[in-house]
């Protein structure tokens, strides 16, 4: 059986250079597919378990130039070096697999991090390093492009700088010693990039900004070094700079767009206090193990999943969950790690530690859909690997077709660096990754759980929208939504029935006692409780005889309904179920009851309909009841009395028909619909394998999500069709610009260090253009409450 892993890969910085990894873990035996992913320096591989392992995809990952600290790591994740609060949580996140104790793994994770602060080299380093890295090569590049710049002929001819270079040199000479730092320092990653790459068997961005910089460079060098002329050190110097410039500004955007997963982690609490022989002792979060018995504290948070013992409090789930209002908890309730514990102080025996917690499996499932392709991102990675083709192939024409025109070596040169720097298609590989990254972060923000880039994709097209009606629309569970009363008050009939009720254990009881607490109605005394099976409950209380049941048992008891009959036929008639009431051998009342809606399921029928989304219902209750719910809730389509094993089969037909189905269901009989759709969506509450099947997870269980999970896969796949459009567009509008084609008519020229700066833009309005999907409106979910301060 294949497994996935996920390579947290150090160094991978050009959206192009993703098929250098690719391309090397393909050709190992037991690699099944490769996703690599720049955006958020990761790598998916599906791999044979019996044939390869983790460490030997995280050393031939090594063996492509960049650093994959992950030798032995269980969780299956190499990760790179992190703030201490975020490698905490990572920690606490991978304390415990199948294999390995927690402490044993806790240790590795930190092992992995001191391995990496020693490794060196630019691929060791985390994201915010490596931003401070790129700041810190630019501004090299920079300063010395200013001095080189100023003493070369452009700064002589159109600056009108006259200062003569110092110790008496020649202005190419001054340049080529300020250039070395530039071509040594700043531009080295490019010349190392183009090394991994070019060793790999495979172009990237790295090849062309090397060739264009070393060209330069090389042919100012041959120059300078037999006696002078024209040369390019300022060209290759600001290219330089510019590329840098760019890519620093993109990788902070970049760092922006995987905030989300940040914020995850950064919920967990570093530390946990476990009750020991008694006594309360802090222990890191990672240390914790299954069966530790933990006290948690008002305003504290929940270290990792368990079980209440002992104590009663509200718990604030909003930061996991999406839950807006605090869940009361007490002995018995499940509470999830990460969770804030607001009033009471509670007593908590550890269920599931480290990536068995429900923070983990959340994080888990954003991070692999961030590092997850849309098919449309497969198509953009092949083509940007033939436009760097193109570009090198496109430099050469271009060198050669200056050169036969008559031109000088330097103005072919300059054509030919120009066109190679212009058509970096770094942007093109960039275009969706960073779209779904905000999409994804977006979505785990609000409680959806989206599970990879294909389920993104579809969600953007989605016409219709098929629920499953209990559990989804519903809540699953009875209330009383009818009393009618012959010859007695209401809150007299609904005490005795409320007495009666208490001493029963049929749902439809507690139903009935529910709805009279809330009224304030308390039960009475009661004596000679009968239950009579399949038919109700004849009991005496406080001296009144009481029947409460269907007509057979009515009819059993000698009692005479009249009127109270036809009143219960049509509540039968609308999809209810109607109880009969007889007080001391007379009809007395009928108690309607259905399955209690939830409260969003007409507001997100409405949200739906507004995003012209035809809602589908489908029950396998009768045709009766399901009307009536979908009347409520104004339904377009209502399919009633389907049976379980059929519900795949009515998703299939309407995908017949041309539509394109979400699916949103909470159970064991939906899960072969919720596969069956083109985009299954999971209640949160719903069962293990409903949510294992489906492609979206709503955690807070509330169907209003929905329209949100849509929102978000519309206006994601918008960003991803902007940036590939922006993308595309800019590389066929510059590159017979950069290749001199309006020189002779119009005189329009594109130097080399303006191409830096206009393909480094490019790759920057792309990142930014998908940080503006932060800014995508949703139905704004109620306000968290505050934790109350410990």
């Amino acid at each position: 059986m294949s497994e996935t892993t996920v390579l947290h890969v150090g160094g991978l910085h050009w959206a192009t250079s993703e098929r250098a990894i690719e391309t090397r873990l393909l050709r190992q035996a037991g690699v099944e597919a490769v996703e690599a992913n720049a955006a958020n320096q990761s790598a998916t591989v599906t791999y044979d378990p019996e044939v390869t392992s983790v460490p030997e995809l995280a050393g031939w990952v090594r063996d492509c130039g960049y650093h994959c600290a992950g030798r032995s790591v269980p969780s299956h994740v190499c990760e790179p070096l992190e703030e201490p609060s975020v490698r905490g949580a990572r920690a606490a996140r991978n304390a415990v697999t199948r294999h390995t104790p927690p402490t044993a793994d806790a240790a590795h994770a930190q092992h992995s991090a001191q391995e990496m602060m020693g490794h060196g080299g630019h691929g060791g380093m985390s994201m915010d390093d490596m931003v401070r890295d790129m700041r810190n090569r630019f501004v090299v590049a920079a300063v010395l492009t200013v001095g080189i710049a100023l003493w070369s002929p452009m700064g002589r001819d159109m600056l009108g700088f006259t200062a003569p270079a110092p110790f008496g040199l020649r202005d190419d000479v001054f340049a080529l010693m300020l250039s070395l730092p530039v071509v040594f320092y700043s531009a080295w990653i490019f010349f190392d990039g183009a090394y991994r790459a070019l060793r790999n068997r495979t172009l990237d961005m790295m090849v062309l900004v090397a060739v264009a910089v070393g060209a330069g460079w090389l042919y100012s060098v041959g120059v300078t070094l037999t006696g002078g002329g024209e040369v390019f050190y300022e060209a290759a110097a600001m290219l330089t700079a510019f590329v840098l410039l760019g890519h620093w500004f993109e990788m902070r955007a970049r760092g922006g767009a995987n905030e989300a997963i940040r914020a995850l982690m950064d919920l967990a609490p570093p530390l946990a206090t476990v009750l020991r022989d008694g006594e309360p002792v802090e222990v890191p979060t990672a240390e914790v193990q299954v069966g530790d018995l933990l006290l948690i504290r008002p305003g504290g948070k929940v270290p990792v999943d368990g079980v209440v013992e002992d104590g009663v409090s509200e718990v604030d789930e909003a930061m996991v969950t999406g839950e807006s209002l605090p869940v009361t908890k007490s002995a018995g309730s499940e509470v999830i790690g990460a969770s804030i514990n607001t009033t009471g102080t509670l007593r908590v025996r550890a269920t599931k530690v480290g990536s068995d917690t429900a923070l983990a499996q959340i994080v888990a499932l954003v991070q692999e859909a961030q590092n997850s392709k849309a098919p449309g991102q497969r198509l953009a990675d092949r083509a940007a690997f033939w436009l760097v083709l193109v570009a090198l192939l496109g430099g050469i024409a271009t060198f050669l077709v200056w050169l036969w025109s008559g031109a000088s070596v330097e103005t072919a040169l300059l054509f030919a660096i120009t066109v190679v720097v212009i058509t970096c298609p770094d942007a093109l590989g960039l275009a969706t990754p960073t779209a779904i990254m905000v999409g994804t972060g977006l979505g785990a923000k609000r409680g959806v759980l989206i599970k990879n880039a294909t389920a993104l994709e579809a969600s953007a097209r989605i016409d219709t929208v098929v629920m499953d009606k209990t559990g989804t629309l519903t809540k699953g569970e009875p209330e009383v939504t009818d009393v009618v009363v012959d010859g007695i008050d209401e809150a007299e009939l609904l005490a005795l029935v409320a007495t009666l009720e208490h001493e029963s254990e049929h749902p439809l009881a507690d139903a009935i006692v529910r709805y009279a607490a809330e009224r304030g109605i308390a039960p009475n005394g009661l004596s000679s409780f009968r239950n009579v099976p399949g038919h109700g409950a004849v009991a005496e209380v406080s001296g009144r005889r009481v029947v409460v049941g269907n007509r057979r048992l009515m009819a059993h008891q000698g009692v005479e309904v009249g009127a109270l009959m036809e009143r219960r036929d049509d509540f039968a008639s609308s999809g209810r179920t109607a109880v009969l009431v007889a007080v001391d051998g007379r009809g007395a009342g009928v108690i309607a009851l259905a399955d209690a809606v939830r409260e969003t399921s007409a507001e997100a029928v409405g949200a739906l309909h507004e995003l012209g989304v035809e809602v589908v219902m489908l029950s396998g209750d009768n045709e009766a009841t399901a009307r009536r719910i979908a009347g409520q809730l104004g339904i377009d389509t209502v399919i009633a009395e389907v049976l379980p094993g059929d519900k795949a089969a009515k998703v299939a037909e309407l995908q017949q028909g041309g539509r394109r189905v979400a699916m949103v269901g909470d159970g064991v009989n939906d899960a072969p619909a919720l596969a069956q759709a083109d985009l299954g969506i999971a209640i949160g509450a719903g069962t293990d394998v409903a949510i294992e099947t489906a492609d979206v997870v709503l955690m807070r269980s509330d169907p209003l999500d929905v329209p949100v999970a849509l929102r978000i896969g519309r206006g994601t796949l918008r960003k991803m069709r902007q940036n590939l459009g922006w993308a595309v567009g800019y590389n066929a509008i510059a590159l017979p610009i950069a290749a001199g084609v309006f020189a002779p008519s119009l005189g329009l020229v594109l130097r080399p260090e303006m191409a830096a700066l206009s393909m480094s833009g490019s790759s920057v309005i792309v990142a930014v253009n998908a940080l503006m999907l932060k800014r995508l409106r949703l139905p704004a979910p109620p306000p968290a409450p505050q934790a109350v301060p410990p």
